[in-house]
């Protein structure tokens, strides 16, 4: 089964509660985590994973807390997914190089199908930002591009 972890969905959820906030806005740790339901044990790895890809911007102190630091509209599911799964890749046979590593490579149906799928999904959640999303958690009726793909 494809799926993304646990700790990425939480991930999401933080840089989607810092969006819900709006521009500059600065929140505690301890109030995303119980307004987004992550687990108190997670909070401080995912916080710091995300502050040490620039995802959120940390301070410190009784005044700290996390903000954006770039509007919500630079910043993309996909920015987020793949700091915490990795690059994505559908298919081992995508990063084949040659007949050595596959030997139906340049002769495969296939391949450029896993291509063309990953190619479509990695669009469409690069075309998801954090504004979106926030906007659409908040009731803010938003006009999402239609799927370059039928469902």
């Amino acid at each position: 089964m494809l799926k993304i972890n646990r700790q990425t969905d939480y991930a999401v959820r933080v840089v989607l509660a810092l969006a819900q906030g709006g521009a500059g806005t600065r929140l505690s740790s301890a109030a995303i985590q119980q307004e987004m339901l992550i687990p108190q044990a997670l909070m401080p790895r995912i916080v710091a994973q995300l502050a040490r890809t620039g995802l959120v911007k940390t301070f410190p102190g009784r005044d700290g807390g996390l903000m954006l630091p770039r509007p919500a509209s630079q910043i993309t599911l996909r920015d987020v997914v793949e700091v915490f799964e990795g690059p994505i890749l559908l298919s081992e046979c995508l990063q084949a190089k040659g007949e050595e590593d596959c030997p139906f490579r340049s002769n495969c149906p296939v391949r450029s199908k896993w291509g063309w799928v990953q190619v479509a999904m990695l669009r469409e959640m690069a075309a998801i930002t954090f504004e979106s999303l926030a906007q659409e958690a908040l009731g803010v009726p938003v006009k999402i591009p239609s799927p370059s793909i039928p469902f």
